[in-house]
Formats: structure tokens, C-alpha cells, sequence
């Protein structure tokens, strides 16, 4: 392991905006300061103990990412060079280099645009019980880990406390208006095909992910992160076999490790031992090496 988890980002010279469960955010006159902590959360809690260098991979690849997508929609980034940030002179680089955007401040839309590609986690679960996904009624008799015969989108309202909510589309079309919901829907499922197909070049499934968008001057763009192991899930496609559950580089492997232990929310979260730890880092730069071709250290 390299190095110690970095789980707060203290910047006094600089007005604290937001502490997510992840991300500690900071306000200039000229935008945000999105700062990617080695924090890791799992079922709405912030683990005790973080990931080492977890939050480089997070902004490393959203910023390949949003680079890699902009033809699509424009997002938020501005830079992530820290050199080029309109930071006080009192800052510390070192600790928000390769982990730190900075972004426009714009008006977050409170939907999580979640797309789903295959049957697992949530989705897995529901179908079991309901065969349907979100009031999506899918085909009886899909398997764990099955590729859905198209990828579907299913949205959830974004809480600042406890947990999202899915929601059918059309409640998002009440509530944000036909237009955007539909282009936020429209958009998501682009982006999602744009990079499944980049993805499987690279020996990687893209099995679901998140999106989240915000309006400058009433334009929609693309915020927060984008096909991180944090917002997505990932198999290595040359070991995909439908039927079975699958190992995951992703989020999903400190999940299941919390299911092991019998916690999934209740009462203070556990710390995670060393080598989960280990393997959970090591998978985060697997993905990240795969996807842009470069390592990370």
C-alpha cells in the first residue's frame, strides 16, 4: 500500500461549501473547488477507515471521462490542473494534487439517472420479488448477472440525508417536466452506450451506472463524477459468465464484504481489515489502468 488514506481535505483559507460522503467541496468567486477524499461509503455510511489514493482514481477518471464526452454534453469541469486554480497563496497544493477539479457552480437537478445494463445489485434483487425493475416489466425467467435485452433507465430521487428512492420516469416527468426528464433520460442512455462499446475494447463491462446533471443558465450539463467504481459497476469481460454472481471492480466488493459481516445500515459501520482494503484499492486502479491505458502510480 502506498500511502494513508486522505479522509479530510481542511482548507481554511477557503469558504467550506459541502462535506458529501465522498467528496469535500469548497466555494471560489469563480466556482468549486470538488475535492475526492479516500473516503468510502457504503449502504448511506461513511466507513471508519478510507482507501488509499481512491479518490485520485475517482477524479483521474472522471476528468478522462469528461474529456471523452463532451461531444455528447458539456459538464462542469473548468481545470484540473491545481496550478491553474484561483486558489489563495496560503493553500497546500500537494495534498489536492490528482484529486481536485475545479468545476462552474451551477444548479444541481435533484435525480439520480441511473442505467442499467445487466441484472444485478438493487435491480437483481427487485426482479426476484417483482419481475420488474423501477415499473419496468421485464421477461420471466433472467438470470443473475443476465444482459438486459436493452439497457434501461431508471431514475431515483437524490436525498441529502438517508436513502435515494427509485422512482418510475413518468414521476420524473411530473415533477422536472416532460422536456428535461426526456432529455435527461435520452442523454443518459448516450452516454451509457458510448461507453459500454468503449468499454468492452477494453476487457470491461459496464453493468449499470449513475449520472448526475445540473442547468447553467437553463442548459443541461453533466456534474459530479462520470463511470467511476464508485457510480458504476464493472466486470472484466473475459471471465462474464451469466447465471453466477460476478467479481465486481468496483464499490460492490466492500458491499458484499459488509453483507458477510451482517451489516447493511444498521448501528455504526465496521472497519474494514487490511485486505479488503488492499483489494478494494487494487481494483479501483485495475479499472482505471484498463479503461485509460495509463497507471495511475
Amino acid at each position: 500500500m502506498n500511502s494513508e488514506p486522505l479522509l479530510h481535505c481542511e482548507l481554511t483559507a477557503i469558504p467550506l461549501h459541502k462535506r458529501g460522503k465522498v467528496r469535500d467541496i469548497y466555494s471560489l468567486e469563480q466556482g468549486l473547488l470538488f475535492i475526492a477524499t479516500d473516503r468510502i461509503s457504503a449502504f448511506d455510511a461513511v466507513l471508519p477507515n478510507g482507501i488509499p489514493d481512491k479518490g485520485k482514481v475517482l477524479c483521474s477518471l472522471s476528468v478522462f471521462w469528461f474529456n471523452l464526452t463532451k461531444h455528447i454534453i458539456e459538464n462542469h469541469l473548468i481545470t484540473a490542473d491545481v496550478e491553474k486554480m484561483p486558489l489563495p497563496q496560503a493553500v497546500d497544493l500537494e495534498n489536492l494534487r490528482g484529486r481536485t477539479i475545479f468545476v462552474k457552480s451551477v444548479k444541481p437537478i435533484p435525480f439520480e439517472c441511473i442505467v442499467r445494463g445487466y441484472l444485478a445489485g438493487s435491480a437483481w434483487r427487485e426482479y426476484q420479488h417483482q419481475g420488474s425493475i423501477c415499473g419496468i416489466k421485464l421477461e420471466p425467467g433472467l438470470k443473475i448477472a443476465a444482459q438486459l435485452p436493452e439497457p434501461i433507465f431508471t431514475p431515483a430521487t437524490k436525498s441529502e440525508q438517508g436513502h435515494d428512492i427509485n422512482i418510475p420516469f413518468s414521476q420524473m416527468c411530473q415533477e422536472l417536466g416532460s422536456d428535461l426528464a426526456e432529455q435527461m433520460r435520452s442523454i443518459s442512455l448516450e452516454l451509457f452506450n458510448f461507453a459500454s462499446k468503449y468499454s468492452r475494447e477494453r476487457n470491461l463491462i459496464l453493468t449499470d451506472t449513475k449520472f448526475e446533471f445540473g442547468l447553467e443558465d437553463n442548459k443541461l450539463i453533466l456534474i459530479d463524477e462520470i463511470f467511476t467504481p464508485d457510480s458504476s459497476r464493472f466486470w472484466q469481460q473475459d471471465t462474464y459468465e451469466p447465471g453466477v454472481p460476478q467479481e465486481g471492480l468496483d464499490k460492490e466488493f466492500v458491499r458484499d464484504y459488509l453483507r458477510r459481516v451482517n451489516w447493511t445500515g444498521d448501528g455504526p459501520p465496521p472497519k474494514l481489515p487490511d485486505d479488503i482494503v488492499t483489494k478494494t484499492r487494487s481494483r479501483y486502479l485495475e479499472v482505471f489502468q484498463l479503461m485509460t491505458g495509463q497507471k495511475l502510480f
